[in-house]
């Protein structure tokens, strides 16, 4: 299942602020007292830091819920509508999510070991640093995305792990390692830079992918020319280079489009 990164973020995924009084608050008195909630209307309830590891919830409705730090560890969720529901940093590890609706969910750094997903709709959810995400529902394009994401706000170690991940699930994924390229040049690892434009020259060149074959060849001659001028005693990283490398970034986010 192919997952859409959302850029823009949503107000419910921006804040925790508390949502509007919606829910029923029987409903929520019942789940709070004995963690049984079967088909309960809980739209838009409020229930940030709430402890419910184990709780039965299926088929229940907490659309639009602010649920962040939520613990849902072995939570019965099966058939339960979250859609645009606030999972923030929730625990949901070996949660059952099997047939949930999870559109548009914030799953930013919630932890999803174990979880069960199977059927669930995860259609525009946000799953960007999440962790244990399973491997089903994630593509090497994801991983990718995420990585130019974190390297785009300056956060180029957490870029390479999802590339290096992104890179595990496909191999001969030129893109990626051209990124991991750039953003271990930005941590001035030039020699590991250097392997990755070479690899990612090789696979363009073999996937007769031109454009990207021209952009690995220029991001590998212009670290070769840099390793020379320092090996001659100049410093300089050179101003056309680096400029060169922010024209890249924007290339790099094209070539999924």
């Amino acid at each position: 299942m192919k997952l859409k990164l959302l850029f823009v973020l949503t107000l419910a995924s921006v804040g925790l602020v508390t949502p509007a009084q919606a829910e029923n608050v029987q409903h929520t008195q019942q789940l709070m007292n004995s963690r049984e909630c079967q088909r309960c209307d809980l739209r838009e309830v409020g229930l940030v830091y709430a402890n419910l590891s184990g709780a039965n919830l299926q088929e229940a409705d907490l659309s639009l819920g602010n649920l962040a730090q939520i613990d849902l560890r072995n939570a019965n969720l099966r058939g339960a509508n979250l859609a645009g529901a606030v999972l923030f940093s929730a625990d949901l590890r070996g949660a059952d999510l099997t047939g949930a609706d999870l559109r548009g969910a914030d799953l930013r750094g919630a932890q999803m070991g174990g979880v069960v997903l199977e059927a669930a709709n995860l259609e525009g959810a946000n799953l960007v640093g999440a962790f244990d995400i399973p491997s089903q529902i994630l593509t090497a394009e994801d991983l990718y995305m995420w990585g130019l994401a974190e390297a785009q706000r300056g956060n180029f170690r957490g870029a390479i792990a999802y590339y290096n991940q992104s890179i595990g699930l496909k191999p001969e994924f030129p893109h990626a390692y051209l990124a991991r390229g750039i953003s271990r040049f930005r941590l001035s690892d030039e020699p590991g830079a250097l392997q990755d434009a070479e690899r990612a020259e090789q696979l363009y060149l073999a996937q007769q992918n031109e454009q990207g074959q021209l952009a690995a060849t220029r991001f590998s001659e212009g670290l070769q020319a840099l390793q020379e001028a320092e090996a001659r005693g100049s410093r300089g990283r050179g101003g056309n280079f680096l400029n060169f490398l922010g024209s890249l970034s924007t290339v790099l986010l094209r070539f999924l489009f």
